[in-house]
């Protein structure tokens, strides 16, 4: 059984998640959402200075991409109740944009069609996150789920193996990660967020543990 799947966001995350499905033969992308133009989605996916040039042909044709011969639907939505998932048989969509990252608002998928919603973030509210190595045993078929953060995913797999064996009573992870869009190339103001990325290391706290909470 093929799983149609739709992605909202076609930025690093949302390419890569495409990049990933096009390797297996079980998943088919069937509708991008983004406020690129289609033709720059398609440059931004043939060139990659990070993972390469894409394996596959890719072009634009009536408003679609054509990826590989199979067109997929392109659309500019900023409200994610107007995608209408149905009309392409959206199984899954892959909420991608960063924005979305509660029940209430990524349900907004499901009253478009879609069956279930998986945030590539974790979520800002009670939606259960989870991690493969970790807790995927607790997935009880939740329609709105969270796959947590990055460095959560390389973290909890390695914290569950030493819980379960000897136990952890508290613990401190230091990650050096990697320059996001939300750092500036050039300092912007007179604070640690406004640093030029490649001339500072900035540091943060983040989440990450929180999927050990649920």
């Amino acid at each position: 059984m093929t799983i149609k799947v739709g992605i909202n966001g076609f930025g690093r995350i949302g390419r890569i998640v495409f990049r990933a499905a096009q390797k297996r033969s079980d998943i088919e992308i069937v509708a991008i959402n983004d406020l690129l133009d289609a033709e720059y989605m398609a440059y931004m996916l043939k060139y990659d200075s990070t993972h390469g040039r894409f394996d596959g042909t890719v072009e634009v044709k009536d408003g679609h991409l054509i990826v590989n011969g199979k067109k997929i639907r392109v659309t500019a939505e900023r409200d994610p109740a107007n995608l209408k998932w149905d009309e392409v048989g959206v199984d899954v969509v892959a909420e991608a944009t960063g924005i979305f990252l509660t029940d209430e608002t990524a349900r907004k998928h499901i009253t478009a069609g879609a069956k279930k919603v998986v945030l590539t973030g974790p979520s800002k509210d009670n939606t259960p996150m989870f991690v493969k190595g970790a807790n995927f045993d607790k997935y009880e078929g939740q329609d709105i789920v969270s796959n947590a953060s990055c460095t959560t995913n390389c973290l909890a797999p390695l914290a569950k193996v030493i819980n379960d064996n000897f136990g952890i009573i508290e613990g401190l992870m230091t990650t050096v990660h990697a320059t996001t869009a939300t750092r500036k190339p050039l300092t912007a103001r007179l604070t640690k967020t406004g640093a030029a990325a490649a001339a500072h290391l900035r540091t943060s706290s983040r989440p990450l543990l929180a999927l050990l909470k649920r």
